[in-house]
């Protein structure tokens, strides 16, 4: 079941109802927000009218009940017209590897003479669809995609073959070439609210406890997958720690920010200090909203600088102990204001 993005959902209805429904779908929105979810939930909708009167299809949504033969189909990965393209685990001559591709490579779009990938996009698209009139091609994502097999996409969006419906979606349609945008038809995505990802996070993860489930609420900020990626930390005891250091004296503070940052140092908590760099700057995000005048400047230039930090702990690969230690400072200056 798909849960939120109501509007989208209901123009992909509309337009597939009209018998003219675009060729080619741009899927566009931040990273998490459920774009990839979307598009399995409308190929699975689409395949599945097309297939023919059946029951189990909402009229109302892109929801298909889970027994109805399309979905088993999907469900069992057996499903002759459709097509995810993705990073694949595959060595640079197609053979299966353990190491992820950094890009989607094109050996998956069109034969290559070396490559061993087997099939590559344009061989499934030669035939007409097998079990009804459409067939389904999602791209996850675009701008994964390298040079040379963005190009060999391109001519399929120009002339794409009958019957064939591309959803493809992209983190940063401004990263995309022109080309590529000028023959899509363009849908905006929006962070969900906090109850769609609570929703979410309960049919995902069920097993999660009340206080972990709205930590990750509240760190997600729209984007269920976000959540996700943090769902096994125990994020509640990490967000915990940080509403100390928010109202800690400064002595207080830099001892709780050592004691933090040295435990979040060792490499068998990278994935608590990856959310502590995500969860930091949303805590002092969060404590902003319920400030005015020079308290709230305060707080939003703290904010600024947690986010830089932050980004720049990724992108330099900064030490990760330093990296807290003055994190964790940032969010005990909020006590001062």
């Amino acid at each position: 079941m798909l849960i939120g993005h109501r509007e989208q959902g209901a123009a992909f209805r509309a337009a597939f109802d009209s018998g003219t429904i675009h060729h080619a779908w741009l899927l566009a929105g931040p990273q998490g927000i459920g774009k990839a979810s979307f598009a399995k939930a409308a190929a699975q909708w689409l395949l599945a009218r097309a297939a023919g009167p059946q029951s189990g299809i909402s009229t109302e949504s892109l929801d298909v009940q889970p027994d109805h033969p399309t979905a088993c189909l999907l469900r069992a990965r057996s499903h002759l017209d459709f097509r995810l393209v993705e990073r694949v685990y595959a060595d640079s001559e197609g053979r299966p590897s353990d190491k992820l591709r950094r890009d989607i490579q094109i050996d998956q779009i069109v034969r290559r003479p070396k490559s061993k990938w087997e099939p590559p996009l344009s061989e499934s698209l030669r035939s007409t669809p097998a079990l009804s009139s459409w067939r389904v091609v999602i791209i996850d994502a675009m701008e994964e995609m390298n040079d040379n097999s963005t190009n060999a996409l391109l001519k399929m969006l120009e002339e794409p073959p009958q019957g064939t419906l591309f959803l493809c979606v992209t983190h940063s349609v401004g990263r995309l070439k022109p080309t590529i945008r000028s023959r899509c038809r363009l849908v905006r995505f929006e962070p969900l609210g906090d109850e769609d990802v609570a929703r979410v996070l309960d049919d995902v993860r069920p097993d999660l406890s009340m206080t972990d489930r709205d930590a990750l609420v509240r760190i997600a900020q729209g984007a269920p997958g976000r959540a996700l990626r943090f769902a096994s930390i125990g994020i509640a005891a990490l967000e915990a720690e940080l509403g100390e250091l928010a109202v800690a004296g400064p002595q207080a503070a830099t001892a709780r920010a050592l004691l933090l940052s040295r435990s979040l140092a060792a490499k068998a908590a990278t994935p608590r200090y990856e959310a502590f760099l995500e969860l930091a700057p949303a805590a002092i995000a969060h404590a902003a909203r319920d400030r005015r005048g020079p308290r709230l400047a305060r707080a939003l230039a703290l904010w600024e600088k947690a986010t830089a930090l932050a980004a720049s702990a990724v992108a330099l690969s900064l030490e990760p102990q330093s990296v807290a230690f003055d994190l964790a400072m940032l969010v005990s200056g909020l006590a001062e204001t």
